[in-house]
């Protein structure tokens, strides 16, 4: 018989990277972890390595440029737990050919947009009833200082010069998602919060960031755990408050 006090949580894009240490840490805090990956055969091989750590983890395919896979796992939450607790909106995809507006190619750039942003609105659109079902929720989008227009604007940033058209605008479209969403779901006990993981070595930019995994999923986790009285409507890093 499912544990009805026991809280769950899904974690797009989870089978690797930022989002697999997320998957971890709420798994260690006592969750149940619906781990989601667009890959039936990665997924369930990340899933099974946690779950030999001994943590409460499992599969759910999940790609957010496949509605009908949003849909399903919709459905088999509300029939297995009839709840969410946690959302982590970790999910997303970089483009080689992505670049400044004069250069970026237009396809890369829907891309872009259709898969961080429109898949990122459909998950929580999609989940949003079963999170109203939880006594206190946390819903994370994992967003980036690249979606800031305050430090996009300044010529004195140390990324001032990555100027993806595509990539950024999908972020900074995610930030709109949490303020927006905090703001329709105020006075409800849901938090909802942007988490800038920072410069970390990943598959979305050729292991080049001088972060760990652990280090740049810290701050997402730590949101993701948020009491019922946490903040909510922000934009976070490891350093502290981003402006928008």
């Amino acid at each position: 018989m499912q544990n009805s006090t026991q809280r769950i949580a899904l974690v797009t894009g989870a089978n690797k990277g930022i989002g697999f240490a997320i998957t971890r840490a709420l798994a260690r805090s006592g969750m149940r972890v619906l781990l989601g990956a667009r890959s039936p055969s990665l997924g369930q091989a990340a899933a099974a390595e946690l779950s030999s750590e001994g943590l409460d983890v499992c599969f759910v395919e999940l790609d957010l440029e496949r509605p009908l896979t949003l849909q399903a796992v919709a459905q088999w939450i509300e029939m297995k737990f009839q709840k969410l607790d946690v959302l982590v909106n970790n999910a997303g995809i970089s483009d080689p050919a992505d670049g400044m507006p004069g250069q970026a190619d237009l396809a890369a750039v829907k891309r872009l947009m259709q898969t961080n942003f429109f898949g990122t609105l459909e998950v929580t659109q999609l989940m949003l009833p079963l999170i109203r079902k939880s006594s206190h929720a946390n819903i994370v989008n994992v967003s980036s200082e690249l979606g800031s227009l305050a430090l996009n604007s300044d010529p004195h940033w140390r990324f001032a010069p990555v100027k993806l058209m595509g990539y950024n605008a999908s972020k900074a479209a995610v930030n709109m998602l949490t303020i927006q969403l905090a703001y329709e779901l105020r006075g409800q006990n849901i938090r909802v919060n942007s988490a800038d993981p920072g410069f970390t070595a990943t598959d979305l930019n050729g292991h080049s960031g001088t972060q760990t995994v652990e280090q740049g999923a810290a701050e997402a986790i730590r949101l993701a755990l948020l009491p019922a009285d946490g903040s909510t409507g922000g934009f976070f890093s490891a350093s502290g408050c981003h402006a928008w």
